[in-house]
């Protein structure tokens, strides 16, 4: 049973008369607890006792663990959460340029919903971003409950409040200005310009909807595959491409967050719904044939000396094709550059990778169809009941086919690059 004791303080190295109670309890090891600082015996033994009742019951937290600060916290957790790289660098780059400013040095203990809930509303980044950090931070803290550090999360299944005033309530402009985003005749335009080596990606891209890693990690060993289903009396066939790994670019940490520079490397997909087979419509398969023949590398959709495409080296390659670009005269040491119209501004891989689902709904692919060959995990029971099947297959390989012949026309082309060699880039693009 709990019980209480004097406390006498200490003024100039003597015992003054003065003192205050301390809390005696027995701990789950069966050894004595000590809480000092209670002004009268009798708070002490309540105290005490309500600690023995919470360790019989077993919701007893040490109050040495309680008293843990966030940051202290973080450094386990992140350092015992093995996640692929690319999500090890992003929750480390949220937790510097956000989370911890504010929360490195608070108890775990003293966190509120009201505290946190008010601080994201400050937070001078969009919505999206301020949604992802309370999220992490829950993710957190629902850690800390379970290392037995607090009994709750104060955060678990809240709804933020946003602000609905001022900036917060202003409509931010798009990064594609246009109704209705990218159209096929966008991605049928940039390939023609970027040329065959490049423009090959922007196709698969844009009518595959692989993701810019799942493009970059492509192998051809993995590439126009066959797939065989039965099919009424016969068969259904038709070419995929086999994702089971991509790329991922991201500033590579230490296990305390100490950053140790950007690496790309191979990882596995995002998820069990992310490993798949796609899908190419025929018109694709064609053209992926004749770069497979032509390329020397072992994934088709590298740089010319077979590496991986960099972010910002793609980019200085991508944003002129589609934001347009000024002539360069001749002149000694520099090549003539021809000028560029803008196809659209803005436009980016996501955006094509968007079109593809945009697509997919637009010529009507059912929804079992349409989550695999994006690589999301239909939620809902659904997802266990009702699977592709061939009809299903043939359907949205006919349309994607009938979208990129109208595309076409509708831009004047009969022909993607005038030619059957796929290796050389485009003559503006060496210039």
């Amino acid at each position: 049973m709990a019980y209480a004791e004097k406390v006498y303080k200490v003024r100039d190295g003597r015992t003054t008369k003065q003192f205050t109670w301390r809390s005696r309890y027995k701990l789950p090891d069966r050894t004595w607890g000590s809480e000092p600082g209670f002004p009268t015996k009798k708070l002490a033994e309540e105290w005490g006792d309500e600690q023995e009742r919470l360790i019989k019951a077993g919701a007893w937290i040490d109050p040495a663990l309680r008293a843990t600060t966030f940051g202290e916290f973080v450094t386990k957790f992140m350092a015992s959460r093995k996640k692929r790289g690319r999500t090890v660098g992003t929750r480390w780059d949220r937790l510097e340029n956000h989370i911890l400013p504010r929360w490195e040095h608070a108890h775990l203990g003293t966190i509120t919903w009201f505290d946190v809930d008010s601080w994201q509303q400050t937070m001078s980044v969009e919505d999206v971003t301020r949604g992802h950090c309370v999220s992490l931070m829950s993710t957190i803290m629902t850690a800390a409950v379970d290392a037995g550090f607090i009994t709750v999360n104060p955060l678990f299944a809240r709804r933020r409040t946003r602000d609905t005033s001022g900036d917060g309530a202003a409509v931010r402009p798009p990064k594609i200005r246009r109704d209705g985003g990218a159209r096929p005749e966008d991605a049928v335009l940039l390939a023609e310009r970027l040329g065959p080596a490049r423009g090959i990606h922007v196709l698969t891209t844009a009518f595959s909807g692989l993701r810019w890693g799942e493009g970059l990690g492509l192998h051809r060993d993995n590439a126009l595959l066959t797939r065989r289903q039965p099919w009424g009396a016969g068969q259904f066939v038709c070419p995929v491409l086999r994702v089971v790994e991509e790329y991922a670019e991201y500033q590579e940490r230490d296990e305390d967050g100490s950053k140790k520079g950007y690496v790309i490397q191979l990882e596995p997909t995002k998820n069990d719904g992310s490993t798949r087979d796609v899908d190419v419509p025929p018109f694709l398969a064609r053209l992926l044939g004749h770069h497979l023949a032509d390329w020397p590398h072992d994934r088709p959709f590298s740089t010319d000396n077979g590496k991986v495409w960099r972010r910002g080296n793609w980019s200085r390659t991508f944003r002129p094709a589609c934001d347009g670009r000024d002539e360069r005269p001749k002149r000694q040491g520099v090549a003539h550059r021809v000028a560029w119209e803008p196809i659209l501004e803005g436009l980016d891989m996501r955006a094509l990778r968007a079109l593809h689902d945009t697509m997919q709904s637009e010529i009507g692919v059912k929804e079992p169809l349409a989550f695999e060959a994006a690589g999301h995990r239909r939620p809902g029971i659904k997802r266990h009941y009702q699977k592709p099947t061939p009809a299903m297959r043939a359907e949205r390989l006919d349309g994607l086919e009938e979208l990129f012949s109208k595309a076409m026309a509708n831009v004047g082309l009969r022909t993607l690059w005038g030619r059957v060699d796929l290796v050389k880039p485009p003559t503006e693009l060496i210039s």
